[in-house]
């Protein structure tokens, strides 16, 4: 596996080793000891799998206490995928990282606590998993306006109105939203 620290050093992509032959593939996904070595200790406890269709934008969440490091990874289909700082004592506060996922490619993106998520579906469809660091807590889960202009996110909607939930349609803006310190 590579691991390839991104613009928000914290926000690492994970290239696995795939290795294919007539048959199909194999590849390892998670390796405590080789994510270990690669930045990446945090104890995994829960994986979430969700499919969506084309045009379907996520995003942004997080959860104020039981704040969840994520390991994100696109098994069908192809995601914009996002990740916004939103440590208020960071340097790179309010910045994001964008990074296209898919079956195809194979990567993974480790995004740690204090990050906001979310990802866009370039594909017909999308299946998406990831593992996360705490269990979900719907009570503190949070959501950051995905349009916020002092974000200011470059989204590859190539012209179309992204399919959004009522609660990703009244998230916050970054000034306004219960943040880390």
């Amino acid at each position: 596996m590579e691991f390839v620290p991104t613009q928000i050093p914290e926000i690492i992509l994970v290239r696995p080793k795939v290795y294919e032959d007539p048959r199909g593939f194999f590849m390892e996904t998670y390796r405590e000891d080789r994510f270990s070595t690669g930045g990446i200790s945090q104890r995994l406890v829960q994986e979430n799998h969700s499919r969506s269709q084309k045009g379907v934008l996520r995003g942004l969440h997080y959860q104020i206490r039981n704040s969840q490091g994520k390991l994100v990874r696109a098994i069908a289909g192809e995601i914009f995928d996002v990740a916004v700082d939103i440590r208020r004592s960071s340097p790179t506060f309010g910045q994001w990282v964008g990074i296209i996922l898919s079956a195809e490619n194979r990567w993974q993106l480790w995004i740690p606590q204090g990050f906001a998520h979310g990802f866009f579906v370039l594909s017909e469809t999308a299946e998406v998993v990831y593992k996360v660091t705490d269990y979900y807590a719907p009570e503190w889960e949070r959501s950051i306006l995905w349009n916020d202009p002092r974000i200011n996110i470059d989204w590859p909607l190539a012209g179309m109105e992204p399919i959004l939930s009522p609660k990703d349609l009244n998230g916050k803006r970054l000034a306004d939203a219960e943040i880390f310190d």
